[in-house]
Protein backbone atom coordinates (compact mmCIF):
# COMPACT_ATOMS: atom_id res chain seq x y z
CA UNK A 1 0.00 0.00 0.00
CA UNK A 2 1.47 3.35 -1.04
CA UNK A 3 0.54 5.19 2.17
CA UNK A 4 2.12 2.61 4.48
CA UNK A 5 5.71 1.79 5.37
CA UNK A 6 7.74 -0.19 7.88
CA UNK A 7 8.62 -3.79 8.70
CA UNK A 8 8.32 -4.38 12.47
CA UNK A 9 6.79 -0.94 13.01
CA UNK A 10 4.20 -0.16 10.35
CA UNK A 11 2.88 3.36 9.81
CA UNK A 12 -0.20 4.13 7.72
CA UNK A 13 -1.16 7.72 6.85
CA UNK A 14 -4.74 8.62 5.87
CA UNK A 15 -6.90 11.64 5.03
CA UNK A 16 -7.02 14.58 2.62
CA UNK A 17 -6.06 18.21 3.00
CA UNK A 18 -9.65 19.49 2.94
CA UNK A 19 -11.41 16.34 4.08
CA UNK A 20 -12.96 15.85 7.51
CA UNK A 21 -9.61 15.01 9.03
CA UNK A 22 -6.24 13.34 8.72
CA UNK A 23 -4.57 10.70 10.83
CA UNK A 24 -2.18 7.83 11.35
CA UNK A 25 -2.21 4.21 12.48
CA UNK A 26 0.99 2.86 14.08
CA UNK A 27 1.24 -0.89 14.57
CA UNK A 28 4.08 -2.65 16.35
CA UNK A 29 4.78 -0.21 19.18
CA UNK A 30 6.13 -1.92 22.30
CA UNK A 31 3.72 -2.00 25.24
CA UNK A 32 4.16 -0.07 28.45
CA UNK A 33 6.08 2.90 27.05
CA UNK A 34 5.05 6.24 28.63
CA UNK A 35 4.03 8.90 26.09
CA UNK A 36 4.16 12.58 27.03
CA UNK A 37 1.23 14.44 25.50
CA UNK A 38 2.80 17.85 26.17
CA UNK A 39 6.04 16.80 24.47
CA UNK A 40 4.10 15.50 21.47
CA UNK A 41 2.09 18.73 21.16
CA UNK A 42 5.27 20.80 21.34
CA UNK A 43 6.75 18.75 18.51
CA UNK A 44 3.61 19.16 16.36
CA UNK A 45 3.65 22.93 16.99
CA UNK A 46 7.00 23.20 15.23
CA UNK A 47 5.40 22.09 11.94
CA UNK A 48 2.15 24.02 12.26
CA UNK A 49 1.37 26.86 9.83
CA UNK A 50 -0.30 30.18 10.54
CA UNK A 51 2.43 31.26 12.96
CA UNK A 52 4.69 33.33 10.70
CA UNK A 53 4.61 35.52 7.60
CA UNK A 54 7.08 33.00 6.15
CA UNK A 55 4.42 30.28 6.08
CA UNK A 56 0.83 29.70 5.01
CA UNK A 57 -1.94 31.65 6.73
CA UNK A 58 -3.90 28.43 7.19
CA UNK A 59 -4.06 28.01 10.96
CA UNK A 60 -4.93 24.51 12.12
CA UNK A 61 -4.83 23.63 15.81
CA UNK A 62 -3.35 20.18 15.05
CA UNK A 63 -4.67 18.65 18.27
CA UNK A 64 -4.42 14.87 17.83
CA UNK A 65 -7.16 12.71 19.29
CA UNK A 66 -5.69 9.32 20.18
CA UNK A 67 -8.39 6.74 19.53
CA UNK A 68 -6.52 3.60 20.61
CA UNK A 69 -3.14 2.22 21.58
CA UNK A 70 -2.56 4.39 24.67
CA UNK A 71 -4.10 3.84 28.10
CA UNK A 72 -3.31 5.89 31.20
CA UNK A 73 -0.40 7.53 29.39
CA UNK A 74 1.32 4.34 28.23
CA UNK A 75 1.30 2.34 25.01
CA UNK A 76 -0.83 -0.79 25.16
CA UNK A 77 0.86 -2.82 22.42
CA UNK A 78 -2.22 -2.60 20.18
CA UNK A 79 -2.32 -0.36 17.07
CA UNK A 80 -2.20 3.32 17.95
CA UNK A 81 -4.68 5.39 15.95
CA UNK A 82 -4.66 9.19 16.11
CA UNK A 83 -6.85 11.67 14.24
CA UNK A 84 -6.61 15.42 13.64
CA UNK A 85 -9.78 17.25 12.60
CA UNK A 86 -9.40 19.74 9.74
CA UNK A 87 -10.93 23.07 10.81
CA UNK A 88 -9.49 25.89 8.70
CA UNK A 89 -10.26 24.72 5.15
CA UNK A 90 -11.18 27.03 2.28
CA UNK A 91 -12.03 24.68 -0.57
CA UNK A 92 -13.40 27.41 -2.85
CA UNK A 93 -9.79 28.43 -3.58
CA UNK A 94 -9.39 25.18 -5.55
CA UNK A 95 -12.45 25.21 -7.82
CA UNK A 96 -10.39 26.04 -10.93
CA UNK A 97 -7.79 23.38 -10.22
CA UNK A 98 -10.05 20.51 -11.24
CA UNK A 99 -9.94 21.53 -14.90
CA UNK A 100 -6.63 23.42 -15.02
CA UNK A 101 -3.90 21.48 -13.20
CA UNK A 102 -1.33 23.50 -11.30
CA UNK A 103 2.20 23.33 -12.80
CA UNK A 104 4.52 20.99 -10.88
CA UNK A 105 1.69 19.79 -8.62
CA UNK A 106 0.23 16.29 -8.58
CA UNK A 107 -3.11 17.49 -10.00
CA UNK A 108 -2.46 16.19 -13.52
CA UNK A 109 -0.80 12.90 -12.56
CA UNK A 110 -3.62 12.17 -10.09
CA UNK A 111 -6.14 12.93 -12.84
CA UNK A 112 -4.38 10.50 -15.18
CA UNK A 113 -4.17 7.75 -12.57
CA UNK A 114 -7.70 7.99 -11.14
CA UNK A 115 -9.64 9.64 -13.95
CA UNK A 116 -10.58 12.74 -11.97
CA UNK A 117 -11.99 10.81 -8.99
CA UNK A 118 -9.36 11.97 -6.48
CA UNK A 119 -9.95 14.80 -4.00
CA UNK A 120 -8.13 17.74 -5.59
CA UNK A 121 -8.91 20.32 -2.87
CA UNK A 122 -5.69 21.59 -1.37
CA UNK A 123 -3.82 18.76 -3.05
CA UNK A 124 -5.93 16.08 -1.37
CA UNK A 125 -3.85 13.10 -0.23
CA UNK A 126 -0.75 14.61 -1.87
CA UNK A 127 -0.83 17.67 0.39
CA UNK A 128 1.84 18.68 2.88
CA UNK A 129 -1.06 18.85 5.33
CA UNK A 130 -0.64 15.10 5.85
CA UNK A 131 2.83 15.63 7.28
CA UNK A 132 1.03 16.48 10.53
CA UNK A 133 0.03 12.82 10.68
CA UNK A 134 3.62 11.78 10.07
CA UNK A 135 4.70 14.09 12.90
CA UNK A 136 2.29 12.43 15.33
CA UNK A 137 3.95 9.07 14.66
CA UNK A 138 7.44 10.55 14.54
CA UNK A 139 6.95 12.52 17.73
CA UNK A 140 6.01 9.31 19.54
CA UNK A 141 8.95 7.47 17.95
CA UNK A 142 11.37 10.16 19.16
CA UNK A 143 10.17 9.69 22.73
CA UNK A 144 10.67 5.93 22.54
CA UNK A 145 14.12 6.25 20.97
CA UNK A 146 15.17 8.66 23.73
CA UNK A 147 14.84 5.81 26.22
CA UNK A 148 17.67 4.09 24.33
CA UNK A 149 19.71 7.34 24.28
CA UNK A 150 19.04 7.83 20.56
CA UNK A 151 18.31 11.41 19.50
CA UNK A 152 17.32 12.90 16.14
CA UNK A 153 17.66 16.56 15.20
CA UNK A 154 17.66 18.75 12.11
CA UNK A 155 18.15 22.34 11.03
CA UNK A 156 17.52 24.44 7.96
CA UNK A 157 20.90 24.40 6.21
CA UNK A 158 19.96 26.53 3.20
CA UNK A 159 17.19 28.71 1.76
CA UNK A 160 17.71 29.90 -1.78
CA UNK A 161 21.31 31.17 -1.88
CA UNK A 162 21.59 31.66 1.89
CA UNK A 163 23.65 28.90 3.53
CA UNK A 164 24.50 28.25 7.17
CA UNK A 165 27.15 26.03 8.77
CA UNK A 166 26.67 22.27 8.95
CA UNK A 167 26.32 20.24 12.13
CA UNK A 168 29.60 19.53 13.95
CA UNK A 169 31.18 16.08 13.63
CA UNK A 170 29.48 15.04 16.87
CA UNK A 171 26.21 16.94 17.31
CA UNK A 172 24.59 16.69 20.74
CA UNK A 173 21.03 16.28 21.95
CA UNK A 174 21.44 19.67 23.66
CA UNK A 175 22.12 21.27 20.26
CA UNK A 176 19.08 19.49 18.82
CA UNK A 177 16.92 20.81 21.68
CA UNK A 178 18.27 24.34 21.26
CA UNK A 179 17.35 24.42 17.57
CA UNK A 180 13.94 22.87 18.23
CA UNK A 181 13.11 25.61 20.74
CA UNK A 182 13.70 28.40 18.20
CA UNK A 183 10.88 29.94 16.13
CA UNK A 184 13.11 29.47 13.05
CA UNK A 185 15.09 26.19 13.00
CA UNK A 186 18.71 27.22 12.43
CA UNK A 187 22.00 26.93 14.28
CA UNK A 188 23.00 30.55 13.63
CA UNK A 189 20.22 33.10 14.15
CA UNK A 190 21.88 35.67 11.89
CA UNK A 191 21.81 33.19 9.03
CA UNK A 192 18.18 32.50 9.94
CA UNK A 193 17.30 36.18 9.57
CA UNK A 194 18.89 36.26 6.12
CA UNK A 195 16.92 33.13 5.17
CA UNK A 196 13.67 34.73 6.27
CA UNK A 197 14.49 37.80 4.21
CA UNK A 198 15.02 35.51 1.21
CA UNK A 199 11.60 33.93 1.80
CA UNK A 200 9.86 37.28 2.17
CA UNK A 201 11.53 38.58 -0.99
CA UNK A 202 10.13 35.63 -2.92
CA UNK A 203 6.68 36.18 -1.42
CA UNK A 204 6.70 39.89 -2.35
CA UNK A 205 7.39 38.84 -5.95
CA UNK A 206 4.47 36.35 -5.86
CA UNK A 207 7.01 33.56 -6.00
CA UNK A 208 8.50 30.85 -3.80
CA UNK A 209 11.90 29.49 -2.83
CA UNK A 210 13.36 26.09 -1.92
CA UNK A 211 15.76 24.94 0.75
CA UNK A 212 17.94 22.18 2.20
CA UNK A 213 17.49 20.45 5.56
CA UNK A 214 20.38 18.72 7.32
CA UNK A 215 19.41 15.91 9.69
CA UNK A 216 21.51 13.93 12.14
CA UNK A 217 20.92 11.10 14.58
CA UNK A 218 23.18 10.14 17.47
CA UNK A 219 23.35 7.10 19.73
CA UNK A 220 22.88 4.58 16.91
CA UNK A 221 25.02 1.47 17.36
CA UNK A 222 27.01 -0.12 14.57
CA UNK A 223 25.30 -2.96 12.74
CA UNK A 224 21.85 -1.68 11.78
CA UNK A 225 20.73 -2.14 8.19
CA UNK A 226 21.56 -4.60 5.45
CA UNK A 227 23.52 -4.56 2.19
CA UNK A 228 22.09 -3.83 -1.23
CA UNK A 229 18.34 -3.19 -1.21
CA UNK A 230 17.58 -2.88 2.51
CA UNK A 231 20.39 -0.61 3.64
CA UNK A 232 19.85 2.31 5.99
CA UNK A 233 20.06 4.70 3.05
CA UNK A 234 17.34 2.70 1.28
CA UNK A 235 15.06 2.59 4.32
CA UNK A 236 15.41 6.30 5.01
CA UNK A 237 15.13 7.42 1.39
CA UNK A 238 11.85 5.60 0.82
CA UNK A 239 10.19 7.46 3.68
CA UNK A 240 11.91 10.81 3.12
CA UNK A 241 10.75 10.89 -0.50
CA UNK A 242 7.22 10.47 0.82
CA UNK A 243 7.44 14.00 2.20
CA UNK A 244 5.88 16.40 -0.35
CA UNK A 245 8.41 18.69 -2.11
CA UNK A 246 11.45 16.46 -1.41
CA UNK A 247 13.47 16.15 -4.63
CA UNK A 248 16.82 14.93 -3.38
CA UNK A 249 18.54 13.09 -0.53
CA UNK A 250 22.31 12.80 0.00
CA UNK A 251 24.19 10.99 2.77
CA UNK A 252 27.42 12.20 4.34
CA UNK A 253 29.50 14.05 1.77
CA UNK A 254 26.89 13.30 -0.88
CA UNK A 255 27.24 14.65 -4.40
CA UNK A 256 30.26 16.80 -3.49
CA UNK A 257 32.34 13.62 -3.17
CA UNK A 258 32.03 13.04 -6.92
CA UNK A 259 34.54 15.86 -7.43
CA UNK A 260 36.93 14.65 -4.72
CA UNK A 261 39.53 11.90 -4.37
CA UNK A 262 39.39 8.81 -2.19
CA UNK A 263 42.32 10.05 -0.13
CA UNK A 264 40.19 13.07 0.83
CA UNK A 265 36.86 11.39 1.56
CA UNK A 266 37.86 8.01 3.02
CA UNK A 267 37.02 8.01 6.75
CA UNK A 268 40.11 6.82 8.71
CA UNK A 269 39.34 4.54 11.66
CA UNK A 270 40.49 5.42 15.17
CA UNK A 271 40.06 4.34 18.80
CA UNK A 272 38.22 6.82 21.03
CA UNK A 273 39.03 7.66 24.64
CA UNK A 274 36.19 5.29 25.58
CA UNK A 275 37.95 2.44 23.80
CA UNK A 276 35.47 2.18 20.93
CA UNK A 277 36.05 2.21 17.17
CA UNK A 278 35.13 5.46 15.40
CA UNK A 279 36.18 7.43 12.32
CA UNK A 280 38.16 10.66 12.20
CA UNK A 281 35.81 12.14 9.57
CA UNK A 282 32.26 11.26 8.56
CA UNK A 283 31.97 11.55 4.81
CA UNK A 284 30.10 8.22 4.89
CA UNK A 285 27.33 9.82 6.96
CA UNK A 286 27.46 7.02 9.54
CA UNK A 287 26.63 4.31 6.99
CA UNK A 288 28.92 1.96 5.07
CA UNK A 289 27.64 -0.87 2.90
CA UNK A 290 24.10 0.00 3.95
CA UNK A 291 24.97 -0.70 7.61
CA UNK A 292 25.47 1.83 10.40
CA UNK A 293 29.07 2.15 11.65
CA UNK A 294 28.40 3.80 15.02
CA UNK A 295 29.14 7.36 13.90
CA UNK A 296 26.35 9.97 13.84
CA UNK A 297 23.93 9.39 11.00
CA UNK A 298 24.02 12.44 8.71
CA UNK A 299 22.14 13.33 5.54
CA UNK A 300 20.64 16.30 3.71
CA UNK A 301 17.24 16.68 2.07
CA UNK A 302 16.54 19.08 -0.81
CA UNK A 303 13.09 20.72 -0.88
CA UNK A 304 11.85 22.26 -4.11
CA UNK A 305 10.21 25.72 -4.17
CA UNK A 306 6.50 25.58 -3.38
CA UNK A 307 4.74 25.08 -6.75
CA UNK A 308 1.70 27.12 -5.63
CA UNK A 309 2.58 30.68 -6.62
CA UNK A 310 0.42 33.68 -7.49
CA UNK A 311 2.23 34.53 -10.72
CA UNK A 312 0.35 33.64 -13.93
CA UNK A 313 1.52 30.23 -15.16
CA UNK A 314 0.91 28.29 -18.34
CA UNK A 315 -1.29 25.21 -18.00
CA UNK A 316 -4.04 23.44 -19.95
CA UNK A 317 -7.79 23.06 -19.74
CA UNK A 318 -8.45 19.33 -19.50
CA UNK A 319 -12.08 19.69 -20.63
CA UNK A 320 -11.28 21.84 -23.67
CA UNK A 321 -7.82 20.34 -24.33
CA UNK A 322 -6.27 23.73 -24.99
CA UNK A 323 -3.55 25.80 -23.38
CA UNK A 324 -4.56 28.47 -20.90
CA UNK A 325 -3.18 30.54 -18.01
CA UNK A 326 -3.67 29.96 -14.29
CA UNK A 327 -3.07 32.51 -11.52
CA UNK A 328 -3.47 30.81 -8.16
CA UNK A 329 -5.30 32.31 -5.22
CA UNK A 330 -5.37 31.07 -1.67
CA UNK A 331 -3.04 30.53 1.26
CA UNK A 332 0.30 29.00 0.35
CA UNK A 333 3.77 28.73 1.84
CA UNK A 334 6.39 30.86 0.06
CA UNK A 335 8.83 28.23 1.38
CA UNK A 336 8.04 24.85 2.93
CA UNK A 337 11.58 23.91 3.98
CA UNK A 338 11.52 25.52 7.44
CA UNK A 339 8.24 23.80 8.37
CA UNK A 340 9.57 20.51 7.03
CA UNK A 341 12.46 20.37 9.51
CA UNK A 342 10.43 18.48 12.17
CA UNK A 343 8.85 16.37 9.42
CA UNK A 344 12.29 15.12 8.37
CA UNK A 345 13.04 14.39 12.03
CA UNK A 346 9.76 12.47 12.30
CA UNK A 347 10.43 10.34 9.23
CA UNK A 348 13.96 9.59 10.45
CA UNK A 349 12.80 8.65 13.95
CA UNK A 350 10.23 6.21 12.57
CA UNK A 351 12.76 4.46 10.35
CA UNK A 352 15.22 4.25 13.24
CA UNK A 353 12.62 2.86 15.62
CA UNK A 354 11.67 0.24 13.04
CA UNK A 355 15.38 -0.59 12.63
CA UNK A 356 15.78 -0.85 16.41
CA UNK A 357 12.89 -3.33 16.62
CA UNK A 358 14.35 -5.31 13.69
CA UNK A 359 17.75 -5.43 15.41
CA UNK A 360 16.17 -6.56 18.68
CA UNK A 361 14.31 -9.30 16.84
CA UNK A 362 17.54 -10.49 15.19
CA UNK A 363 19.27 -10.66 18.56
CA UNK A 364 16.47 -12.83 19.96
CA UNK A 365 16.65 -15.41 17.15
Amino acid sequence: MASQFGERLTVSIFGESHGTGIGVVIDGLPAGIPISESELLAFLARRRGGQSVCSTARAEADMPQIQSGVYEGKTTGSPLCAVITNQDTRSKDYVAVYDTPRPSHADYTAYCKWGGASDFRGGGHFSGRLTASLCIAGGIAKQILAQDEIAVGAHLAQVGHVVEDAFPLYPTKELFAEIAAKPFPVINDQDGERMQQEIMQARSELDSVGGIIECAAIGIPAGWGDPMFDGMENRLSRVLFGIPAVKGVEFGGGFAMAAMRGSAVNDPFCITKDGTVATVTNYSGGIQGGITNGMPLRFRVAMKPTPSIAQPQQTVSLSRMEETTLALKGRHDPCVAHRAVPVVEAATALVLLDSLLIAQGEQNV
